[in-house]
């Protein structure tokens, strides 16, 4: 299968040595020869690999996510797309190259590249990463600006980018979703360049003590992490990371910062 132009600009930006075949049009798959496939051991892990998610995930998935995350004070997609724009400077003119990981069906990444476009950046390039083979193909079947949008099957815990080759990292809904979200937050860090900016949503722990835990004990049930209100500042002040934004809406955080250049 013939490269894409933005499939051709992501080699650019792998890893030496790193093993990408292209399985669908504007997809790079980097995971390599497997016996067998990776099956996720949680409910909700699963349910991510599930085909017919990946055709209503926007429609319905998204909508009871957000009552599970607060109801009126849960996040709107528009809302989290703002602090995205925001947080990750897309307007500023500084960020040209975008890595949308956990992308599901590509609906937040195509946003992106939308505002990135709008906003006279003409070498955008967005990156939608994902371990979900469903997601992915429903990703590259709605997308049709190949120019400027790439997806990438692959694992979190192990990105194949070089160090520092990435302006801007974006991971909304997903930490909480995937083993080792700690492990994966340190990759993110590890492919942000001096400069670049990081935006992350996930979950938080709320109300009183006997509350939170009886909320994290649910959640678990399902393979939902609730994490601690400082889990992951306290991770990117380790880094040195300056301009550290948080927020919480309900049930979600919103947790941002900068790389120290």
């Amino acid at each position: 299968m013939v490269d894409t132009t933005a499939v051709v600009r992501t080699r650019t930006l792998l890893r030496e040595g790193v093993d990408a075949s292209t399985p669908l049009p504007g997809v790079l798959d980097v995971r390599g020869v497997r016996t067998t496939p990776d099956t996720p051991t949680s409910a909700a892990g699963r349910l991510m690999n599930f085909s017919p998610l990946a055709t209503i995930y926007e429609r319905a998935w998204r909508p009871l996510f957000r009552v599970w995350m607060g109801g009126p004070a849960g996040p709107t997609v528009e809302k989290e797309l703002d602090y995205a724009v925001k947080d990750l400077g897309l307007t500023s003119g500084e960020v040209s190259v975008v890595l949308d990981l956990a992308c599901g069906p590509g609906n937040f990444t195509r946003s992106i590249a939308d505002v990135l476009r709008r906003s006279g950046v003409d070498d955008a390039l967005v990156i939608g990463a994902d371990a979900s083979d469903p997601m992915i193909a429903r990703a590259s079947a709605d997308t049709r600006d190949t120019d400027h949008i790439a997806y990438l099957l692959g694992d979190a815990r192990s990105l194949p980018f070089d160090d520092g080759s990435i302006d801007a990292v974006c991971c909304y809904a997903a930490l909480y979703l995937v083993p080792e979200p700690f492990r994966v937050l340190d990759e993110m860090i590890r492919v942000l360049r001096p400069g670049g900016r990081l935006a992350l949503m996930a979950t938080v722990r709320r109300g009183p003590s006997p509350v939170s835990a009886l909320g994290a004990v649910a959640a678990g049930t399902v393979g939902l992490e609730m994490f601690e209100r400082d889990a992951f500042t306290t991770v990117l002040e380790r880094h040195g990371f300056v301009d550290i934004v948080h927020r919480v809406h309900g049930a979600a955080q919103f947790v941002a910062g900068r790389r120290p250049a």
